[in-house]
């Protein structure tokens, strides 16, 4: 079996592995120093450990009929044990092949769980079997029962919380395929569930490490179809077999009390929608032949309705391999696509076709072309709207009330339509936006589960208005707030705002009228907590009392700060300084910025600033925010706008935009005297990494830089990348000058690049690191290369993150702390 494939380390692989990845970096950027001892994990100093290791705050989530609050409590940071499970990269998915469900490196295992009335009361714990972990609670529709799958030794177990009694009970043997999605959905009278099970009649898995009996072969005769640089596709005859064992499911309907009935027949599904009557089962059934090239997503497949018991009773589409897309953002694939429920009604089909062939170049009046269908699916499809832009996605709210959405990404345009279901064919324009242009957006509607756990809009008035949530962003901060918008005049009325100081989110109402609210509020100093607020008297009602998470870092002084860039674009950061610092006192600090580029085409929206200063903020896993209990300052944040103005690509000057964005901070922060100009370092995950990479190799601006699974080479990612649409071929200047693997001779201060071996973001293969690496070691570069086993894109192991903290830190110390004054050139 091939490496890619799979991912297995017993104990001694583990340490071998580690000390190849760590030592490498070690010995390398020593030149001809001998290598260290065998490096293990490490911990960073004081009192970070402390902060990683506590208890996390529990996840509320409040009942569909608002009588009931679950707090779900969370596993802390796993050990490197966990994530050495194994692990089979298939189709586009990393699967545990233990128990047919994510792979540990995406699961967000849950251990216990309390449930409080939400209008006071006792809180009661539910027994769960000793040393229980689980995965995606799920309310029933009714509020009654909420639904999990919990991990036993062979495999997952499907269980049901009874929220009168607290008492949990087992529905299913360990037979849940969970390698899509949750592994099971409500009925939608919450009498049972639809789930996914492994067929009953399975086998052990197929033996793929046999010797191969030929090559592996593609061809492809003349017709263009570019892809993205995709993660874990499979690769041979042996994945093809291993994805048919682990991805066949039987759809099954098991109640809650009587016996499981199956749902036809075994197969590939990637999607399985119960319409809200509970009539019927929309189906996306997968089918071969498979692809190397494209995720299962992309994979040829067919599109049905059946009925609970298997019946095909409509063909939605049956869509061929789709790797002919284009790699512009807005390109999509032809035939019906965003197949869907209606929320409102009882079973009615809704989806969208493009009407230029899904190219972005080709000229149409008409984009995408939305239809419904309704029960029994026997008429001809009726055309909801014609769109001018790509569809967006729509909120149902009653028989003539919807309102959908499309944009544009090359002008980040955005227009709502007002739309009557029982009026197909036309639209009514409620609003056009910059849909980046944070002060102005109005909101969207708020959406309450109905009886059927369907999600739909709130009416308020008589059906005359709509209740509306949004952020609220300002330049004194982001102040959620609740509106009524009228429905024929596309007017709202603002009805509650959060106050100042503090920042309230809603989490659900507890009337028709949102005139009591259960909301999430924090403050600056207050940790996150739910309330029950009376909007006429101004009450609040506590239901969560957490603490604070971190006190240790409860002193940190924190501020926005603005400046502007040379072209006069507006800028800002979040600075934090460490606790009791005293500038006066203390003087200039080391200083770390820690950033991550975005591309505009409206410079005023680019500069928009939105404070945080009535957020609570601590820092987990490997935040640079750590870096302040070690007597740094942090430069949180700083705008790196990208601005395409008047149709020009933002990319087109990239260099030159990062450069002055990163010379605006520089200045603002020496400016403040809060830090010392010959003492700040540059870093970022990511895209923040690319951008690390590039402003060492093209300024002088930063000691040292921290670069996080970054992407180095954009030759490796030739069909676009980030908000860059062109492909290599179609702009090779832009991708060469913006690949700091082509300047790798320029970046002349120390570099610390950190990869997790089993990266799974598209674009950042290690071997973009590995590269990077070996052509700035080449080059004399100072630089030290750390390979995490086991960890993905984020890192997600105990030892994983501690080791990348104690990393970063010993790092920072050495060229930014206590490094001498750099050398200045000579005096002409």
């Amino acid at each position: 079996m091939r490496l890619r494939r799979s991912l297995r380390a017993g104990p001694a692989m583990l340490s071998l592995a580690l000390a190849a990845g760590l030592l490498a970096g070690t010995a390398n950027a020593q030149s001809a120093a001998a290598p260290d001892a065998a490096l293990t994990y490490q911990q960073p100093p004081a009192p970070i450990p402390a902060i990683l290791d506590a208890a996390p705050t529990p996840t509320p989530s409040v009942s569909p009929d608002r009588k009931t609050v679950a707090l779900f409590e969370r596993s802390n940071l796993p050990p490197i044990a966990e994530l050495a499970e194994p692990m089979l990269r298939l189709g586009g998915y990393r699967i545990n092949p233990r128990n047919n469900g994510p792979a540990n490196s995406r699961a967000s295992w849950l251990t216990g769980i309390t449930l409080r009335p939400v209008e006071g009361g006792a809180a009661r714990q539910v027994a769960l079997p000793t040393d229980a972990r689980f995965l995606s609670p799920s309310w029933s529709p009714d509020g009654k029962s909420i639904a999990l799958t919990l991990d036993r030794p062979t495999g997952l177990e499907l269980w049901v919380v009874d929220v009168a009694t607290a008492r949990a009970r087992k529905l299913t043997e360990a037979r849940v395929n969970a390698v899509i999605g949750s592994g099971f959905s409500w009925l939608p009278d919450s009498s049972g569930l639809v789930v996914r099970l492994t067929p009953a009649a399975r086998g052990a898995a197929p033996d793929v490490t046999h010797a191969p009996i030929g090559p592996i072969v593609e061809e492809t005769r003349g017709r263009a179809a570019p892809t993205r640089t995709y993660q874990d596709l499979l690769g041979d005859a042996g994945d093809e077999a291993l994805f048919d064992h682990y991805f066949t499911t039987q759809l099954t309907h098991v109640p809650l009390s009587g016996a499981a009935r199956d749902i036809g027949q075994p197969g590939v599904v990637l999607g399985a929608s119960t319409s809200p009557d509970g009539r019927y089962l929309l189906q996306t059934r997968v089918k071969r032949p498979y692809s190397y090239n494209v995720p299962a997503g992309l994979f040829p497949s067919e599109v049905t309705v059946t009925d609970l018991t298997g019946r095909v009773v409509h063909k939605v589409a049956d869509l061929p391999l789709r790797d002919y897309i284009p790699s512009a953002f807005d390109a999509v694939a032809v035939g019906p696509r965003s197949v869907q429920w209606r929320d409102d009604v009882d079973a009615t089909l809704v989806w969208t076709e493009a009407q230029d062939g899904g190219d972005i170049r080709r000229e149409a009046e008409v984009r995408d072309r939305v239809f419904s269908l309704a029960a029994p699916f026997t008429a001809a499809p009726t055309t909801v709207i014609d769109l001018k832009e790509r569809f967006g996605g729509i909120d149902w709210g009653d028989a003539d009330t919807a309102i959908l959405t499309s944009r544009w990404f090359n002008t980040r345009h955005e227009t709502r339509y007002l739309i009557d279901p029982s009026k197909p064919g036309t639209g009514r324009v409620l609003l056009e936006r910059n849909y980046q242009d944070r002060y102005n957006d109005p909101g969207s509607p708020l959406l309450e589960p109905n009886g059927r756990g369907r999600s739909v809009m709130q009416f308020i008035d008589g059906g005359r208005r709509i209740l509306v949530e949004g952020a609220g962003a300002t330049r004194a901060g982001s102040y959620p707030f609740l509106a009524a918008m009228d429905l024929q005049t596309g007017q709202t009325e603002r009805l509650w705002t959060s106050a100042s100081g503090e920042y309230e989110t809603i989490v659900a109402t507890l009337d028709e009228e949102g005139r009591r609210l259960v909301t999430r509020r924090e403050t600056k100093l207050l940790p996150p907590n739910i309330q029950i607020r009376d909007r006429a008297s101004g009450t609040l009602t506590p239901v969560t009392e957490f603490p604070d998470p971190a006190p240790q870092l409860a002193d940190v002084q924190r501020q926005l700060i603005t400046y502007t860039r040379a072209d006069g674009v507006q800028l800002s950061g979040t600075l934090y300084l460490p606790a009791g610092y005293d500038k006066t006192r203390d003087g200039p600090l080391p200083l770390v910025m820690w950033a991550y580029p975005a591309e505009f085409t409206d410079a005023a929206v680019a500069g928009q600033v939105v404070d945080t200063d009535n957020r609570f903020i601590r820092p987990g896993g490997s935040s640079h925010l750590f870096l302040l209990t070690q007597g740094y300052a942090v430069l949180d944040n700083p705008s790196m706008p990208i601005i395409g103005r008047d149709g020009a690509e933002p990319n087109d000057t990239y260099i030159e935009q990062l450069t002055a964005d990163a010379e605006a901070a520089v200045k603002a922060v020496v400016d403040l005297g809060v830090a010392d100009p010959d003492k700040i370092a540059i870093g970022g995950h990511s895209y923040g990494a690319f951008m690390t990479a590039n402003l060492l190799a093209h300024t002088d601006l930063f000691r040292t830089g921290v670069a996080r699974s970054g992407a180095y080479n954009r030759t490796l990612t030739p069909f676009g990348f980030q908000s860059e649409q062109r492909t290599y071929w179609e702009a090779p200047e832009t991708y060469n000058e913006m690949s700091p693997f082509a300047f790798a001779d320029k970046v002349n201060e120390p570099i610390l690049l950190i990869h997790g071996q089993a990266d799974d973001n598209s674009g950042t293969f290690p071997i973009q690191s590995e590269r990077f690496y070996a052509a700035l070691k080449g080059n004399g570069a100072t630089v030290r290369y750390v390979v995490l086993p086991l960890e993905a894109h984020g890192y997600r192991a105990r030892e994983s993150v501690g080791h990348t903290l104690w990393e970063t830190v010993r790092w920072l110390d050495q060229y930014v702390k206590n490094a001498p004054p750099r050398e200045r050139p000579a005096a002409q």
